[in-house]
């Protein structure tokens, strides 16, 4: 297969913590209104993301950016779950850790690699999206950590994720960190960091929120990802070329 992943530039970041702001709003929007119903859109909508994805033989901007969103909401879901039955955030952000780790681990075993640019091949691919949605819960749990547990809130927690997520970056940039390395550090981030901001324009003042409301922001992050992905699918500048390598915006 060509590579089934885009091209890593700044408007990827943009798009990938607008998915993470998207999915933790809609998420929560969803649950205020049934629980029953969020779950089915949730699980439905990532399991037809994930097949019409697996299906392609090559990127397709569209495909690909669906199927993040739906992971964005269906991790959120998956992650908030068991705080139903009591877990407290250290737990839950400690075992996702290890989930994430995991799949890490039998990643490379496997293929040598975890390196985005090698989605070639259907079982990298499936490594890959199990990967992603590894991230997004471990990015939920950690988000939760900070804003709950640790007490920060919404605002301040968004504003510690934007200074960290820099640490990939600076280490990428002063080659101390390789370019896996840093990808994946900064992909976990942005979970976090786009769900802070999210809950921080959407949740009630009683909540240190700005009270705009989860559906409003959920909506309006649903607008600017789709004026951002179909800029990205016309001019192509999302596509792989073959000599590229990864790299995070300055």
């Amino acid at each position: 297969m060509q590579p089934k992943v885009p091209e890593i530039t700044a408007l990827f970041w943009l798009v990938k913590i607008l998915t993470t702001g998207m999915g933790e709003a809609t998420s929560d929007y969803l649950g205020s209104i049934n629980v029953a119903v969020a779950i089915a859109v949730g699980a439905l909508g990532f399991v037809l993301a994930l097949w019409l994805q697996l299906r392609t033989r090559r990127y397709v901007t569209a495909v690909y950016w669906f199927a993040v969103a739906m992971v964005a909401v269906f991790g959120t879901m998956v992650a908030d779950a068991l705080h139903v039955f009591g877990l407290p955030y250290e737990v839950t952000t400690a075992g996702y850790a290890v989930l994430l780790a995991m799949v890490f681990y039998r990643w490379q075993r496997a293929e040598g690699s975890v390196s985005i640019h090698s989605i070639t091949t259907r079982r990298r691919e499936v490594y890959y999206w199990l990967t992603v949605l590894a991230t997004f819960a471990l990015g939920t749990a950690v988000g939760d950590l900070s804003a709950a547990s640790l007490g920060l809130g919404f605002a301040s927690s968004g504003i510690f994720f934007a200074l960290v997520i820099a640490v990939p970056l600076i280490g990428y940039r002063m080659r101390w960190m390789s370019e896996v390395i840093a990808f994946w550090f900064a992909y976990v981030l942005t979970r976090p960091l786009g769900a802070s901001v999210a809950d921080y324009l959407g949740k009630d003042h009683s909540m240190r929120g700005l009270g705009l409301g989860d559906g409003t922001v959920a909506g309006l992050s649903a607008v600017l990802i789709i004026l951002l992905v179909g800029y990205l699918a016309r001019s192509g500048t999302d596509v792989q070329r073959p000599s590229a390598t990864p790299a995070l915006p300055a």
